[in-house]
């Protein structure tokens, strides 16, 4: 029999709430009122909003037992990026399980986490038990498109729904990595900026077989490849120079000698997080142009995805630009600040506690999160946020690339150590 935790994920991968961005939807109030109900058998009273049509959120407050103190929110997203089944070995809907792991597309970002939530709140709750203080469960929409129709709506017109609240967890932290053979958990204080941008470039549109020099795709291309091939330099912030310092340690060499990168290389499949929280990225992700093969389009578009430490867009931008040339149109389509916080205070000591009520000897270690999550539009409203997510996770399996990758899955006894792990911190802090 499926253990509980494991279940509600599986019913929620079920539910296809695919994200392609900038208002294509399949939506996620299924899934919204899904977990309504599960917090409505709890004795909570949610409350749900619509940013758009099929776009719904999902807030519950949980009283403490001291309701003096700030209330802590929690929080997730129900949105996923999207799935091609044909590049995967399960159908990324059904929820399979299989070799004790549980597979599909939010697996891992994040349905996993927002059934630990339901576990833990049951566990507490079903026990009839009160957290300290005062929770705020959120279950968001549109994580996977900056929040525009979920986190960032939410404060803007339901401020009331966080009053209270000064702290906040969320994806993606408090999951293990092994180190030289020693198993460590990454505690996520912060994460990068974000600027999405469309390069657009114009040309003649002519017959494919005409001699044109002002042809868009040829312009863009040409753009697409400075910006993709930028090798930007490693830039080490509060976070990460604390944090190669720990790896270094661990792995028993001289960051001074070998580098900042090549500690973090030297961690293996936790690089795949680590690296890029050294220095700007700037990913094309989407090419579009043209409509026939013997025609030549007059404009030709790109998506870039950009990811700089805070403070650091507007250089960025310029430097674009610069790449780019004046020819070449910039487009800033979403901006979302970067977070970084200082690795400790009472928040950080209780989620430490509660990873090592379950795994004592292993450390616990800040990182920047490459990418970004709905912490961000909670800073707006002063709330800041970490990521713990807590999973225990096997030395072989390679949960970066699990993100928005291919077989996305967790195992199942990970979302258990999850929920008993949330479970603790939710009781006590």
């Amino acid at each position: 029999m499926l253990e509980e935790t494991a279940r509600i994920a599986r019913d929620l991968i079920r539910f296809d709430t695919t994200n392609w961005g900038e208002g294509k939807s399949n939506g996620e109030t299924e899934a919204a009122e899904y977990l309504g109900g599960l917090l409505e058998g709890l004795g909570l009273k949610p409350t749900y909003v619509d940013a758009a049509p099929g776009r719904t959120s999902v807030v519950a407050r949980v009283e403490g037992t001291d309701s003096s103190l700030p209330a802590l929110v929690v929080h997730g997203h129900t949105d996923v990026v999207p799935a091609d089944p044909d590049n995967w070995s399960v159908d990324p809907f059904a929820g399979e399980v299989k070799d004790d792991m549980l597979w599909g597309r939010g697996a891992v970002d994040m349905k996993n986490m927002d059934a630990m939530m339901i576990g833990a709140l049951t566990d507490i709750l079903g026990a009839g038990k009160q957290p300290h203080r005062d929770l705020v469960i959120a279950f968001f929409s549109d994580e996977e498109n900056g929040g525009v129709f979920g986190s960032h709506h939410l404060v803007k017109h339901n401020p009331e729904l966080f009053a209270g609240a000064t702290e906040a967890i969320s994806e993606v932290g408090g999951y293990s990595v092994t180190l030289n053979g020693q198993r460590a958990y990454l505690l996520q204080t912060g994460e990068k900026a974000l600027v999405w941008i469309k390069l657009i470039a114009r040309g003649t549109a002519a017959h494919g077989s005409r001699v044109i020099h002002n042809n868009a795709v040829t312009k863009l291309a040409e753009a697409v490849a400075k910006v993709g091939r930028r090798d930007w330099p490693i830039h080490l912030t509060a976070t990460t120079e604390q944090l190669v310092g720990e790896l270094a340690r661990i792995m028993d060499v001289d960051p001074t000698v070998v580098g900042p990168e090549q500690v973090v290389l030297g961690t293996g499949t936790a690089a795949g997080f680590i690296q890029a929280s050294l220095r700007t990225t700037t990913n094309p992700t989407l090419l579009k142009a043209g409509y026939k093969h013997n025609v030549i389009p007059d404009v030709a578009e790109a998506l870039i995805d950009i990811r700089t430490l805070a403070g650091e867009e507007d250089a960025v931008l310029a430097e674009i630009r610069a790449l780019v040339g004046d020819d070449i149109e910039i487009v800033t389509l979403h901006r979302d600040i970067g977070l970084e916080t200082p690795f400790d205070g009472p928040l950080v000591e209780a989620m430490i506690g509660a990873l090592h009520a379950e795994d004592p000897e292993a450390p616990v270690l800040p990182y920047l999160l490459s990418g970004g999550t709905d912490n961000k539009a909670l800073s707006t409203l002063g709330i800041t946020g970490y990521g713990f997510a807590p999973l225990q996770l096997p030395a072989d399996l390679d949960f970066p690339a699990l993100f928005h990758g291919v077989d996305e899955r967790v195992p199942l006894d990970a979302l258990v150590f999850g929920r008993r792990v949330l479970g603790d911190l939710l009781t006590n802090y």
